[in-house]
């Protein structure tokens, strides 16, 4: 059996500045650890459970396979606060079927990124 002790998820941007600048400063999250110099050098952001590390360069278009999924305390607030920021909104908060609230947004490469939230009353939050 493989011990995983830690995870992350890796981006490798067409502009890294740009993404430096959406993730750290649009998004808000928070460092981990820097590394390397120059303008390709590495970002490691907190991400909840796990870490998101963008560094390097990529001349490769982004891959529409990969999703970012993020739980957030209030996609309402999440969106006034990001679309204020000029953050593509691909979709604005929906309850969905399953009952999670869940909005989308686009990086500068076009990842996709969810954030959800979970209601009170959904019952991943029932505790007996």
């Amino acid at each position: 059996m493989v011990h995983v002790l830690s995870s992350r998820v890796l981006l490798r941007p067409r502009d890294p500045h740009a993404s430096r600048v959406f993730y750290g400063e649009t998004l808000g999250l928070a460092v981990y650890r820097e590394f390397g110099t120059g303008p390709e050098r590495g970002t490691v952001y907190f991400l909840g459970g796990g870490f998101l590390e963008v560094s390097g360069r990529s001349e490769e278009p982004p891959t529409a396979s990969l999703r970012l999924w993020m739980q957030v305390a209030d996609c309402a607030a999440a969106h006034d606060e990001l679309a204020g920021r000029g953050v593509r909104v691909l979709r604005a908060p929906v309850r969905e079927p399953w009952g999670l609230i869940e909005m989308w947004i686009a990086d500068p490469d076009g990842h996709r990124i969810v954030l959800t939230e979970v209601p009170e009353d959904h019952p991943l939050r029932y505790r007996p």
